[in-house]
């Protein structure tokens, strides 16, 4: 019995180690997701429920008073915000397809295990993505002008008579616009394609290809269905992207001609910073993006639900 007790008391001892080993883990874990939590709270959520009371009060400073829904009414006859939604929408459904597919349609290509320097062309696609936003607009705005490098390559190849006015026309500024955008962010809808066709086994081609199926029917029978996901983040974040744009306008043609040009969050940057500052009503026009981009996730995702299903 002497001897026994020794040996149940050390594995009480290691049993309340490994307890205590368990617990300090524990509590270190919730530490760290606690201070997370802290942070995100702080700097996100906060923010965002001051924003939302704010867009119910009206005016000038600190000395607002609440004025009920009068702000989100206000939207629906406020004509700048009506023309700064269609230039957005109008970037929307131009340029998020055309970057979608420009963007598979490249991570394809390199995907190829026959083509050389692949790591040169990946890295020369996707460094748009990591350039400043204020340079590469300036660099832009230089190549589109009426005496820049992109109206004297069409001239000297007999495409156009005239410059084209890319900058202060309303059609050829939104037009100058789309290019800016795609150019920027098709390499980094490229690396998500990329790593998506990696994960793709390759048995699955070679099966499809001793059938008999040609490149592009393995291109909409095998590619297209396995990067579904992917295609779907893809154009959530890229819709939720343009309706946030701003830099590109503000740097380019600064919304103009007119407001031909004007996106919704350079309207709220003009009412806080530009005009006679209406913060109220800035975040009554925030929260007008953030109702759009809820709509538009819940078609995409319906949509991209329907055809799974």
């Amino acid at each position: 019995m002497k001897t026994a007790e020794p040996a149940l008391n050390q594995s009480q001892k290691a049993t309340r180690s490994r307890m205590g080993n368990r617990m300090k883990e524990s509590i270190t874990g919730w530490v760290f997701v606690g201070i997370a939590a802290l942070l995100i709270c702080i700097f996100f959520f906060y923010p965002m429920i001051q924003a939302l009371i704010l867009s119910f009060q009206t005016g000038k400073g600190m000395n607002l008073k609440f004025n009920g829904l009068d702000n989100y009414t206000r939207l629906f006859i406020d004509t700048t915000f009506i023309m700064a939604v269609k230039n957005t929408f109008i970037y929307l459904l131009f340029q998020v397809p055309l970057m979608v597919v420009l963007a598979l349609f490249i991570s394809v290509l390199l995907n190829d295990r026959n083509l050389k320097f692949k790591g040169f062309f990946r890295t020369a696609i996707f460094l748009p993505c990591i350039t400043s936003l204020v340079a590469y607009s300036v660099v832009f705005k230089y190549l589109f002008a009426p005496d820049g490098l992109v109206n004297g390559m069409l001239l000297g190849l007999h495409v156009i008579g005239t410059p084209i006015q890319w900058i202060t026309d309303p059609f050829w500024a939104k037009i100058t616009i789309i290019i800016a955008i795609t150019w920027r962010w098709t390499g980094y809808n490229m690396i998500f394609y990329l790593s998506g066709l990696q994960n793709i086994d390759s048995s699955i081609y070679e099966a499809a290809r001793i059938d008999g199926a040609s490149a592009v029917r393995q291109f909409f029978s095998i590619t297209v269905p396995l990067l579904k996901p992917i295609i779907l983040f893809t154009s959530i974040t890229s819709t939720i992207g343009t309706l946030q744009l701003f830099d590109e306008v503000v740097n380019i043609t600064k919304g103009g001609p007119g407001n031909a040009t004007t996106t919704i969050s350079q309207y709220i940057y003009n009412l806080s910073f530009k005009y006679s500052p209406d913060f109220g009503y800035a975040a009554t026009v925030s929260y007008s993006i953030v109702i759009m981009v809820i709509i538009l996730s819940f078609i995409q995702f319906k949509v991209a639900g329907e055809r799974n299903g």
